[in-house]
């Protein structure tokens, strides 16, 4: 069955950060389910394994009761299309997104016609937060306490730890 109340926010979350938390917060309250779909994406050499993303995801939105994580490794569309669900959730932090978000939900509405992208904007306070940063001041040992939960912050540091 195909739903308009169904959302997926795909992503590698690498680590999950407070923006992605508030952007799924957001998506939420509008849509009856979100599922967050964590892409496995080799290519990008993730610090945490798909199982420790999932798991670290799940447990800073466990507060959100219509929110799902889930990974997968197909093409999006297609796992848009095996969960029911007609809509795609992005963020965009800012111009520079724009384009490439741009050309990715062009390619997924020639794919399938019948999935739409729907583009939030983050709250000011996470505009310029992103995973690659987070994790470049982490493994730098700077402080990224108000970027990530302490959960997530103590997991990148053990595996910085672990890494030399």
């Amino acid at each position: 069955m195909v739903s308009q109340r169904t959302a997926v926010y795909p992503g590698t979350f690498d680590p999950i950060t407070n923006g992605h938390t508030d952007l799924v917060s957001r998506a939420a309250r509008v849509f009856e389910k979100v599922v967050i779909g964590i892409a496995e994406s080799p290519h990008k050499k993730p610090l945490f394994s798909l199982e420790e993303r999932i798991s670290l995801t799940r447990n800073q939105l466990s507060h959100l009761g219509n929110v799902e994580v889930v990974g997968f490794s197909n093409l999006l569309v297609e796992f848009v299309q095996q969960l029911g669900a007609t809509v795609i959730v992005r963020g965009l932090r800012a111009v520079s997104d724009f384009e490439y978000e741009f050309q990715l939900a062009s390619m997924n509405r020639h794919l399938a016609p019948k999935v739409e992208t729907l583009f939030l904007t983050p709250d000011e306070d996470y505009g310029f937060i992103s995973s690659t940063l987070v994790k470049e001041i982490a493994r730098l040992n700077g402080d990224v306490s108000e970027f990530v939960a302490e959960e997530v912050q103590r997991a990148m540091q053990q595996r910085f730890r672990q890494l030399g």
